[in-house]
């Protein structure tokens, strides 16, 4: 990746799409927090109901039977990522989807290590299950996610049709 010269969005932007995200994230947590028990579930259609769950581990409840020290584990990846990816987005601002891919992770690893340091868990609130998932999941239920998490998604597949797309353009 060569670097930018500035060629298009800026650096702010992309900083301002992250907050955007951390935001909007928080906000629905906080919504879930203040109407939810743990455990409480609203049907909305045939696939999909708004829960709480609390995940202490990271992806589908990773190391979430640990005795608290993956809080702390998680808290200082995430830290991690967040630098890295703050240093890439400084020498890559102006490549568009490489830059709002970061954004979208950045913006989803910030607001999940909120949740980590103010409550020690991820709060967790969209169920999305279909009879096609039993097979790999109780009762076809995918595991419950946030805004954060679909955020980091939607960057991961924005950084490898980013890859895709540089190496069909031969660099």
């Amino acid at each position: 990746m060569a670097r930018s010269k500035g060629n298009g969005a800026s650096l702010a932007m992309w900083l301002a799409l992250a907050a955007l995200v951390v935001l909007l994230d928080q906000f629905t947590k906080q919504l879930i927090l203040g109407h939810y028990r743990l455990g409480d579930s609203t049907y909305v259609t045939s696939f999909f109901n708004v829960v709480r769950a609390h995940n202490t581990g990271a992806a589908f409840s990773f190391l979430a039977g640990g005795s608290g020290w993956q809080r702390w584990f998680f808290i200082a990846l995430a830290t991690g990522a967040v630098l890295f990816i703050l240093w890439l987005l400084r020498s890559h601002h102006g490549q568009k989807l490489f830059a709002f891919s970061l954004s979208m992770i950045l913006g989803g690893a910030v607001g999940n290590v909120i949740d980590r340091i103010m409550h020690g868990y991820v709060v967790d609130f969209l169920d999305f299950h279909w009879a096609f998932l039993s097979p790999l999941f109780y009762r076809g239920h995918f595991p419950a996610f946030n805004v954060a998490d679909a955020a980091i998604t939607a960057g991961a597949i924005g950084l490898i049709l980013d890859e895709l797309r540089r190496v069909r353009k031969g660099g």
